[in-house]
């Protein structure tokens, strides 16, 4: 309930007011009064001038001073009656002020505070800037080599340390954001804070980023670099095309060696740089174009589109590069990898750890070995079940077993990193996130490494989510650009991200659409 203190306050005020004003009134009454009395006073002697002829003297000498003294007399009373004014208004006017004031700091009147966002509403944001800061790290990146080789190292030098910069603000951001969906910190205030640790860490490294790209648009020259650039993404673009046709003999290779799950994280890959592959040639052709007609702002759009898109299709073909060489590796550390399994199984049982546990892990060495001994199979898949059954118990801190762990973590976040990448118009904040910590703890011991395989995985299907979930709201919203925005070689404006921040990153402009197959 709210205390008669409080209650009373507004009574009061208006007690107050209500005197003030009866003063005003009777300040103002009491002048007019003063003013009428002298014309009154004159006014009534004259009946006794009228009755008595033998005083006409004296009354008409009093008439006449009177008459002479009129104004003077009404000096003092105007003087009087406008103070007496003044001092009540001036009393009304200082009362209302304090009344106000006293109004607008009382406990139960204060003004309310904006309500804080809702929390899921700020892990949204800070996901959302995670995003974005990422992508602007991996276009640097990416511009930076192909700037160099225009340039030369030391040309881009200050800009490999703007990226760098970037990148250690943007890992602090992924590790608090993975502390964070891991629970740590457990009360709101403090979770609170941490997502806006996170969101200025994001945008510090865009800042970083955004304070670099005059300088760097002036390293690549009045119209985009593009005389010279066109010639090295030429040359990057038949080279990839080699790569290519390559890539699509590997996985052919690849497919009749080993059991189907063995290649399937990189099937597909020849096709799809075959398709960032053809877009970067229209977009080359482009650039040729406007460059000729001497119209420098299109031929340098063009040409960022395009070099993202070899860019990518590099991406590509080098997992399918990766995923042969794991599956090579991973072929050759098995039965090393089984034997050194079997060895600290017994020196476990040995120890007083015989359980159910052991007795799991020799039932999954068994499954592999009789998996190797059928045929075809998944070197890398086999290996994996080893370590997760091994390792658990204790085992595995050293030697074969360390090995095998940090094979099948790095192949694991090999795939999920070339996904992000060719697929980042369409990821989101988590999936960078379990990415990014998987890459972290690829120094750690086995234990470790085990659960970087699982981020890395988790990180992996997440991602393969946003980008199905993207491409059916595309497929509500169907155009010519939906595959090179799926890709991340353009924004969803249609315009080539360029090296920068988010402030910066589409300086370029918006080209016009482009034309269908």
């Amino acid at each position: 309930m709210t205390s008669s203190l409080i209650r009373g306050r507004p009574r009061r005020a208006a007690s107050h007011i209500s005197v003030r004003v009866l003063h005003t009134v009777l300040g103002g009454f009491a002048g007019m009064v003063w003013l009428a009395l002298p014309g009154m006073t004159a006014h009534g002697g004259a009946p006794a001038a009228a009755t008595r002829t033998e005083h006409r003297p004296a009354a008409s000498t009093a008439a006449r001073s009177a008459d002479e003294a009129s104004p003077t007399d009404l000096v003092l009373p105007l003087a009087v009656g406008g103070a007496v004014g003044a001092l009540a208004g001036f009393g009304y006017v200082r009362h209302t002020r304090r009344a106000r004031q006293r109004t607008a700091t009382a406990p139960g009147t204060a003004a309310a505070p904006a309500a804080a966002p809702p929390l899921p509403e700020l892990e949204e944001r800070a996901g959302t800037l995670l995003a974005e800061a990422d992508d602007c790290v991996r276009v640097c990146r990416e511009e930076l080599g192909f700037a160099e080789a225009l340039s030369g190292a030391a040309a881009v030098a200050p800009f490999a340390r703007a990226v760098r910069d970037a990148e250690a603000e943007l890992s602090a951001a992924f590790r608090m954001r993975q502390r964070y969906d891991d629970g740590v910190p457990e009360d709101e205030p403090a979770r609170r804070h941490m997502l806006a640790g996170i969101v200025g860490r994001c945008q510090e490294a865009g800042r970083r980023l955004d304070a670099e790209t005059d300088a760097f648009d002036r390293l690549r020259g009045p119209d985009g670099g593009v005389g010279g650039a066109l010639g090295i993404a030429e040359v990057r673009f038949r080279e990839l095309t080699g790569r290519a046709t390559a890539a699509e003999a590997t996985l052919v290779r690849l497919t009749g060696r080993y059991a189907p799950s063995a290649t399937r994280a990189v099937t597909g890959h020849a096709e799809q740089a075959t398709d960032r592959l053809f877009f970067a040639t229209s977009r080359l052709n482009r650039a040729h174009q406007a460059a000729d007609l001497g119209r420098g702002g299109p031929a340098a759009r063009d040409l960022r589109a395009a070099e993202g898109a070899t860019a990518q299709a590099a991406t590509l073909l080098t997992a399918v590069d990766q995923r042969a060489a794991a599956l090579s590796r991973a072929e050759e550390l098995l039965p090393a990898a089984l034997t050194g399994a079997e060895a600290e199984l017994a020196e476990a049982r040995a120890a007083g750890a015989a359980g159910a546990d052991t007795a799991r892990a020799d039932g999954v060495l068994a499954d592999v070995r009789e998996e190797v001994a059928s045929g075809r199979y998944d070197p890398l898949d086999a290996l994996r079940r080893v370590v997760r059954a091994v390792v658990p118990l204790g085992a595995g801190r050293a030697g074969v077993l360390s090995a095998a762990a940090l094979l099948v973590a790095r192949d694991a976040a090999d795939t999920a990193a070339c996904f992000v990448a060719t697929h980042r118009g369409a990821v989101g904040g988590t999936a960078r996130t379990r990415l990014a910590e998987a890459q972290r703890l690829l120094v750690a011991d086995a234990p470790g490494l085990l659960t970087a395989e699982s981020l890395a995985r988790s990180a992996l299907e997440l991602a393969e989510q946003d980008a199905r979930d993207r491409a059916r709201e595309a497929m509500r919203h169907a155009n010519d650009l939906t595959d090179a925005v799926l890709a991340g070689v353009l924004l969803d404006t249609g315009t080539p991200p360029a090296f920068g921040g988010p402030r910066t990153r589409a300086r370029l402009g918006t080209p016009p659409p482009a034309q269908p197959r």
